[in-house]
């Protein structure tokens, strides 16, 4: 089993980042700031939102998070886009009311959009900029490859769709109610899951030397769990996520460096 180490690749990152940090805040007297609007008490959102409070205190960037109701998020985000001292904005999701995600994300301001949720955002998705960067971290080469990708949530499928159609790759695409899910995963040479359904994949619904990553995040018992069940990490042939440091830590790596570039797109000429 070969294992694709996201946590790895993240203190590298990390390690640039801050240095980039420590410029802008020393010879441009930027002072980069990140601003989360959550609207749902959830575990495994809160575990995410202290994921990103914990990443942004190690590289220097500030990070405020507003935990208000459905009904305050508007004004809130008006008030943040108008303030000068805060270089991004992220909708944590899902929020209290998922129905009105669409019309939420669209509030924040593009060049502030540093989640890439709303459609005019000027930045590269995190999630799915954080398992190609895994990819090409570990020589994961994609062309000439079948590349399955299990699910079109907002996060994650629709956006990483785009981007593997847009550079020319072999992708076919299906949803989590796919009927028989086994046929597509066993013709696949690399599956990219991200169904928020835990369990969704077991060992022998992947073929003999495939790439597996899992990018799926669910609670469970009050904890967060991916797409695939235990029992796949018993097969050795497979180059795959870890259960905890895969796709996240690189997510969160990739949220930062919209921040930054956020920030310094701010720089006066």
């Amino acid at each position: 089993m070969r294992i694709l180490n996201g946590s790895e690749l993240a203190s590298y990152i990390k390690v640039r980042q801050a240095k980039t940090v420590r410029t802008l805040r020393q010879s441009d007297k930027i002072f980069p700031k990140l601003a989360i609007v959550q609207t749902k008490d959830d575990p495994v959102i809160n575990t995410y939102v202290r994921l990103k409070k914990r990443y942004g205190e190690e590289i220097l960037v500030d990070v405020d998070v507003h935990f208000v109701t459905m009904a305050e998020a508007p004004n809130l985000i008006k008030a943040l886009n108008a303030d000068i001292t805060v270089q991004g904005i992220i909708v944590q999701l899902p929020l209290a009311d998922p129905t009105m995600t669409d019309e939420i994300v669209d509030m924040v301001a593009p060049e502030k959009d540093v989640d890439s949720l709303g459609k005019l955002s000027t930045f590269d998705p995190a999630t799915p900029m954080a398992i190609l960067w895994l990819l090409s971290g570990y020589n994961i080469e994609l062309r000439g490859k079948q590349i399955l990708l299990i699910g079109r949530g907002k996060l994650v499928g629709a956006p990483l769709e785009k981007l593997l159609l847009e550079s020319g790759l072999n992708v076919t695409v299906v949803g989590r109610e796919v009927a028989d899910l086994a046929i597509h995963t066993l013709e696949a040479d690399i599956i990219i899951t991200a169904t928020g359904s835990p369990a969704i994949l077991t060992p022998s619904m992947i073929k003999q030397g495939a790439v597996v990553v899992d990018a799926g995040v669910a609670s469970e018992d009050g904890r967060p769990v991916g797409d695939l069940d235990e029992s796949v990490y018993e097969r050795q042939d497979l180059t795959i996520t870890p259960q905890k440091g895969g796709v996240g830590p690189l997510t969160v790596c990739s949220l930062f460096e919209n921040v930054i570039r956020a920030s310094q797109a701010t720089r006066k000429e």
